[in-house]
């Protein structure tokens, strides 16, 4: 959809002028990973008009492939306009013009599956599901653990929750909807402040409980950081190759410069793990043997997350801190987060290294005014989330960080 952003702050009433941009979650990482290097392609669905020329030739400028995004001559292109507030402010305002748009059309006799049989991800998110019943019928279909649509494997199935309670005519059915969603993903991204809306429980471990089957959950908590329960060995080509509304298929440096799926994850190693990085389920450190050393840490192997009258065993549960940011515009951060570790999920690097990496693209979007952003250049990146907890504790970073030589710290 296209985004009005205002020129100045104030209630929409009050602003005079708005300066169009690109918007919509699975675009904007697709863009993210396209300019970090990644092939990526985005499925959707915009209108004849005018704003549907924009959205492709932008995003398709940000080297996203969109040959599979269909024009639709009977439906507008969906817009939204918004205040400069963050969204967790009081005086966040937000206005949808998305009821019959292009979008709303999706549904899963739309998706041209045969053009993506080669991706390694696929992400979603929960944005999509709100707009239509037939777009809830779309994901439902992406989300099924059986019963593949496509004409390979599932691919690894990356969802973001992304609740929007605006968009849900009954915005309580709509959270029940989303944990539905959530539970058929591999990957599931959700910030505590959005679960305790969607769901009532904030606290990481209680999100996990009510969560518990996706391989990796990342919740994330805002200038505190991420806490990611991951079990088992995550990562792209668990399964077979698939498709994605915004999908990574290759990554610089793999191996034989063909960007091919097949030459992701064990040619890039699995990175360097940060020191300290990994904290300890509250409570009683678990027993000796359950305990895996890490550089500079310990990660509990046998963690035990209670769900539905059940065990789910062998939660590692890792928190990550987030660098402090001069922020200018909190907006697209999330969609920035899930980028950087996606990134680092293909490159086959540890959790807490794919987390440091998801706060660093993160950053990139909180210094600019729009959703997107230059990212960090990927070797600079590398050093970065290979610093020691004490420099990482005194990352500052501020406007124009990502193209200066020298990175500002705390005292």
């Amino acid at each position: 959809m296209v985004t009005f952003l205002p020129t100045r702050p104030g209630r929409l009433a009050d602003v005079p002028s708005f300066d169009r941009a690109i918007g919509g979650a699975e675009s904007n990482v697709a863009c993210a990973l396209a300019a970090a290097g990644y092939r990526t392609k985005w499925v959707g669905r915009v209108g004849c008009d005018g704003f549907g020329d924009h959205l492709t030739e932008a995003i398709g400028a940000h080297g996203v492939d969109v040959s599979a995004v269909v024009r639709d001559p009977a439906r507008p292109t969906g817009v939204y306009f918004r205040t400069a507030a963050d969204r967790a402010a009081d005086g966040h305002e937000v206005v949808y013009y998305r009821a019959g748009s292009a979008a709303s059309a999706m549904s899963p006799g739309t998706v041209p599956y045969g053009m993506l049989a080669d991706a390694r991800v696929l992400h979603l998110s929960g944005i999509t599901a709100a707009l239509s019943d037939s777009c809830l019928a779309l994901v439902r279909a992406l989300t099924a653990r059986d019963g593949w649509p496509g004409p390979a494997g599932r691919p690894l199935v990356s969802f973001d929750v992304n609740f929007r309670p605006g968009l849900w005519p009954d915005p309580a059915a709509g959270g029940e909807v989303l944990l539905e969603l959530a539970r058929g993903a591999d990957l599931v991204f959700v910030g505590a402040d959005e679960a305790e809306t969607a769901w009532g429980v904030g606290d990481p471990h209680a999100i996990r409980a009510a969560l518990p089957e996706p391989a990796v959950l990342v919740v994330k908590r805002g200038g505190e950081g991420a806490t990611v329960f991951e079990r088992g060995a995550p990562g792209p080509g668990g399964g077979a190759a698939g498709a994605g509304a915004a999908v990574g298929t290759g990554a610089p440096g793999s191996g034989d410069g063909t960007g091919e799926a097949g030459a992701l994850g064990a040619a890039d190693g699995e990175g360097p793990v940060p020191r300290g990085a990994v904290a300890h389920v509250p409570g009683d450190l678990p027993p000796r043997d359950s305990v895996a050393h890490v550089p500079g840490g310990l990660v509990p192997r046998d963690t035990v997350t209670h769900a539905h009258g059940g065990l789910v065993p062998r939660d590692t549960v890792t928190h990550v801190p987030a660098p402090r940011v001069d922020v200018v515009a909190a907006v697209g951060a999330g969609d920035a987060f899930a980028a950087g570790f996606l990134a680092g999920t293909l490159r086959g690097l540890g959790v807490a290294a794919r987390v440091r990496h998801g706060h660093l693209t993160a950053a990139a979007a909180l210094t600019v005014p729009g959703d997107l952003a230059v990212p960090v250049g990927r070797a600079r990146a590398d050093r970065l989330v290979a610093l020691d907890d004490e420099a990482w504790g005194t990352l500052h970073l501020g406007p124009g960080w990502t193209g200066d030589d020298q990175e500002v710290r705390t005292p």
